[in-house]
């Protein structure tokens, strides 16, 4: 029975030794995912996430998952950009998720919207969708909040109406969502849907949900 117990006591400790090491791997890197951001991403997205500039992303706050799943896409080219496919050359899988991570864990410094007529329309598109045109409310997919779900739908409030805008018109144009491979599940259904989209309609939705908390 001692003897059994010994084995017993043996092989827990190896199981838990082998979880604890597991998890080791599995945690991810921030200083060496800071260390990156530093010399590699902060020019055009800030050292702490917050985009300087309109044109650009802000990530703070984002869901990691979903930051670690569009750096995969822009390395293996179903997400399409020059420029970032330069920036996730070099990296490797636990880079992107130790960014993923790290960019999660930043406080968004929040935007305002600026014209008021554009917010009505966009709060009515967002919330109500347009029927007559097959375009679903914006909010059954990234929450009435604009706070997204993770890895599949990005959080919206806060963001740059200017970049919002920009990746609507990526989207209908098929520059986004649409690759031959049709890997880009979720990117596909939102080309479909901003195809139904006017400028006007997409240039609203931008507007209201920067200003979103």
């Amino acid at each position: 029975m001692r003897d059994a117990l010994v084995l017993v006591a043996g092989w827990i400790a190896l199981v838990s030794g082998t979880a604890l090491a597991q998890d080791s791997r599995a945690k991810p890197d921030l200083a060496k995912a800071q260390q990156i951001v530093e010399t590699v991403c902060a020019a055009c997205h800030g050292a702490d996430g917050n985009s300087p500039t309109p044109v650009n992303p802000s990530l703070a706050g984002q869901h990691a998952d979903y930051i670690t799943l569009q750096l995969t896409h822009f390395k293996s080219g179903i997400r399409s950009n020059a420029v970032m496919a330069g920036m996730v050359a070099n990296l490797t899988p636990e880079d992107m998720k130790a960014l993923g991570a790290f960019f999660a864990r930043q406080k968004p410094k929040g935007l305002a919207a600026k014209d008021p007529a554009l917010v009505q329309a966009g709060q009515k598109l967002y919330r109500g969708g347009n029927a007559a045109n097959a375009v679903p409310a914006c909010a059954a997919c990234h929450s009435p909040t604009g706070s997204g779900i993770p890895a599949r739908y990005p959080r919206l409030s806060g963001q740059h109406a200017d970049y919002t805008f920009a990746q609507l018109q990526a989207f209908k144009a098929g520059a986004r969502g649409m690759d031959k491979e049709g890997k880009d599940v979720n990117g596909r259904v939102m080309a479909q849907i901003a195809g139904r989209m006017s400028e006007v309609d997409m240039r609203a939705v931008a507007e209201y949900t920067t200003g979103l908390h």
